[in-house]
């Protein structure tokens, strides 16, 4: 599949840091954690030795992305205010690791499981044989049959075994799984559920959700973003945003068979990762963003690369079109995809995070419907989120003023719109019943 390179989202006549950040000069300092930031990244399991972050200087705040760090790094202890939130949300979620946007934006941090071992395969070969399922009785029939086996009971008795990886990837085959029988709308803590789903599905879910701490995992973000592998083992380690974004990918589990070409569905779902990996730049001019007052004169300087940044991605989301309308889609997968729309679960993250900076949700469909969104998104990235909206609120002050920075916020904002449009419409010939070119409303 075609692939926006990556210099499409580089800044023209931007200079660059050691962490590949466009815009920024390569001029940094490295600042010593201090110890208490030590204590709490060392309670909180942050990834290597005691962290450290790099801020940008040399030139005005904010002109580059204020990353602070290479993708892949360990995540700084010194957080910016738009991190803010990762001592408290890392205590919440029983000392989960540190999760940094600026590395590799919503992605997970390693390539997603490929295949499960020992008695998980068992939930490897269910989920691969309900999504190439004809229909939802089929599928629902793969279910019965696994717990007649007694299969889905010994998984249950597993769960709490499962590695944090591990247990991301059961996640993924249950969400497979859930959609494919048609309960992907379910609670399954809820009485109601046990009318409608196999009981002791319904206790493996909800036993997994509580492993990952994610009650409404079924959704994009976990049937996309961990459901891809390389299709060639890279030579070399590279940071995980850049594998999705130079290498061509497959899926996990495939909704279509073995042997015959990719589905729309599977189509849609590798080009949100990809969209994701390509949107690493916009998190990291998100953090940018994060704090500045409106008439900082790196706030225009920022939302000028953010609108070129959306631009690109517009762009990215275009060259998947021709080869995803001309795919193979069954009537199982357009239910599929359908179940989805309805319940608000094909969001991209890397959307959610646009929306967080320049405030369009809570103007154009209501805070409500923002929150509704986010909740398929783990803990973490939601208070990450939640976090952007408190500190780029100065910035959106612009909305409501005049002069030519709020006319670059205003850009920023219409570039959003139409890259929500462009996805809706390639939503949109993903689920139709014969190919058709990505719709004139991109």
């Amino acid at each position: 599949m075609t692939t926006t390179p990556d210099t499409r989202l580089a800044v023209p006549a931007a200079t660059t840091t050691a962490g590949g950040i466009p815009g920024a000069t390569a001029t940094a300092t490295r600042t010593a954690a201090r110890p208490a930031d030590r204590g709490g990244a060392d309670r909180a399991g942050a990834r290597g030795p005691a962290a450290v972050r790099i801020p940008v200087q040399g030139g005005p705040a904010g002109t580059g992305t204020g990353a602070g760090t290479r993708a892949g790094s360990p995540a700084a202890a010194e957080t910016p205010p738009a991190a803010s939130y990762a001592q408290g949300d890392e205590g919440a979620t029983g000392g989960a690791t540190a999760h940094d946007p600026c590395a590799h934006g919503f992605l997970p941090e390693r390539p997603p499981v490929r295949s499960m071992i020992g008695t998980w395969t068992r939930l490897d070969a269910m989920a691969r044989e309900a999504a190439v399922a004809p229909d939802r009785a089929t599928a629902v029939a793969v279910v019965e049959r696994a717990e007649r086996a007694g299969e889905l009971a010994a998984l249950r008795q597993r769960v709490s075994r499962l590695s944090p990886r591990n247990a991301e990837a059961a996640a993924m085959r249950v969400a497979v799984l859930a959609v494919s029988c048609g309960w992907g709308a379910l609670d399954p803590q809820a009485p109601a559920a046990r009318e409608v789903a196999n009981e002791a599905f319904l206790e493996l879910w909800a036993a997994i959700a509580h492993r990952i701490d994610h009650d409404q995992f079924v959704a994009l973000p976990t049937l996309a973003l961990h459901n891809w592998a390389p299709e060639r083992k890279p030579r070399r380690h590279i940071p995980i945003d850049q594998l999705a974004r130079t290498e061509a990918l497959v899926p996990i589990v495939r909704w279509a068979p073995e042997g015959e070409p990719l589905s729309r569905l599977d189509r849609l779902m590798l080009a949100a990762t990809r969209l994701e990996a390509h949107g690493i730049w916009l998190f990291r001019l998100a953090d940018t963003l994060a704090g500045r007052a409106p008439d900082d004169s790196s706030t225009p300087t920022a939302l000028r690369r953010l609108v070129r940044i959306q631009h690109a991605l517009r762009a990215q989301l275009h060259s998947e079109a021709a080869e995803l309308a001309c795919a193979p889609a069954t009537d199982q997968q357009r239910a599929v995809l359908g179940a989805l729309a309805e319940q608000g679960a094909l969001e991209p993250p890397v959307l959610q995070a646009a929306d967080a900076v320049l405030g369009i949700g809570g103007r154009r469909i209501g805070e409500g419907r923002r929150q509704h969104l986010r909740r398929h998104l783990p803990a973490q990235h939601r208070a990450w989120l939640s976090a952007m909206d408190r500190h780029c609120a100065p910035v959106r002050t612009l909305a409501h003023r005049g002069g030519p920075d709020a006319a670059v916020y205003r850009e920023a904002q219409e570039s959003l719109i139409a890259l929500r449009r462009t996805y809706a419409a390639l939503v949109n010939t993903a689920a139709a019943p014969t190919p058709g070119p990505l719709g004139a409303a991109a």
